[in-house]
């Protein structure tokens, strides 16, 4: 199978390490700066599971790129999804499939507009992964999941077909028929801890251990899950309990990325996430006043971000 993965970064860079393990054709689409890190150093990655792994592999850039791959792994964040479909526009193919592992669910009609709806799957990752400094992706628990499947329910050739190479390479891969329903359980959890750990800055741990913060979280999984119900979603058997469970855990570590990309003074997928569950509190009646507070919050910080930014290159002797 001929795969190519849209970034080499914590997702795609992890993804595409273990498909490569596996024994797909595989290159990464990447930019000037991790084209020229990976082929003087190769990819690395470590995994608690797995552990450590490093090869020399394929990275072309986007004028490198032609036509032929079986399946294009769209690893970028949701912010960069326009950037994206300009780069594999030229190599999508008839046959192509593209599988995208944003977080949200917006981006699926926007894909297909972009090259029609034959084509994409929908598809959701769950890892606990970043890339170091140092361009070595790392994994930071055991986490390595992929489920994806094909947007009208059939179970297709092609979504078996990948499921079973990724599995032999130690991804726990899934094709399943409803992964629209699989994609609103991920946004249920991922936002309740994204808003969450954005808005009070810590840890869930830290979180439960502070006065109320046990509530707070789980009222913003109630609501959540009462959002997903209204848009015609019920959560699987086990999940409500399953995430009560680890948001009251004093001793969790769990932090979303974006509180980790926003610490760290990077873009947050502010709108694809939190905007999209306001959004969508709004379109059923779901009381949204904690979804309006943590994304206002999240939007706040990326108006100071833009002014800094703008600060920065107007006067760079300053900022230094």
């Amino acid at each position: 199978m001929r795969i190519l993965v849209l970034g080499a970064g914590a997702l795609g860079g992890y993804f595409g390490a273990r498909l490569l393990e596996a024994g797909a054709e595989l290159a990464f689409l990447v930019r000037p700066k991790r084209q020229a890190q990976l082929r003087r150093e190769g990819l690395s990655v470590r995994c608690p599971a797995l552990g450590a792994w490093c090869r020399p592999v394929t990275a072309l850039l986007a004028g490198e790129v032609r036509p032929g791959w079986d399946v294009v792994l769209l690893s970028c964040k949701a912010y960069d999804l326009e950037a994206a479909i300009d780069s594999i526009r030229p190599v999508v193919g008839p046959e192509t499939a593209i599988l995208p592992v944003l977080n949200g669910l917006s981006h699926i009609d926007t894909l297909r507009e972009a090259f029609g709806e034959a084509a994409v799957l929908g598809g959701l990752a769950k890892i606990r992964a970043t890339l170091a400094p140092s361009g070595e992706v790392r994994n930071l628990s055991d986490w390595r999941y992929l489920t994806f499947g094909e947007m009208d329910g059939r179970m297709t050739p092609r979504v078996e077909a990948l499921a079973a190479l990724a599995r032999r390479g130690g991804i726990e891969a899934q094709a399943v028929p409803d992964i629209r329903a699989a994609m609103w359980a991920k946004l249920v959890h991922l936002g309740t801890v994204a808003a969450g750990t954005v808005l009070l800055r810590g840890s869930t741990g830290q979180i439960a251990r502070a006065p109320g913060g046990v509530a707070f979280m789980h009222r913003l999984l109630e609501r959540n899950i009462a959002i997903a119900a209204a848009h015609g979603v019920a959560m699987p058997p086990g999940f409500e309990a399953e995430y009560r469970a680890m948001l009251a855990d004093p001793a969790g570590s769990y932090t979303a990325s974006m509180l980790r990309d926003l610490e760290q003074g990077g873009r947050i997928e502010a709108d694809h996430i939190l905007g999209y569950l306001l959004a969508a509190a709004r379109r059923v009646g779901v009381e949204e006043e904690l979804h309006a507070i943590a994304y206002l919050h999240a939007k706040t910080y990326e108006e100071r971000r833009a002014e800094e930014k703008a600060q920065r290159d107007k006067d760079p002797g300053r900022a230094a």
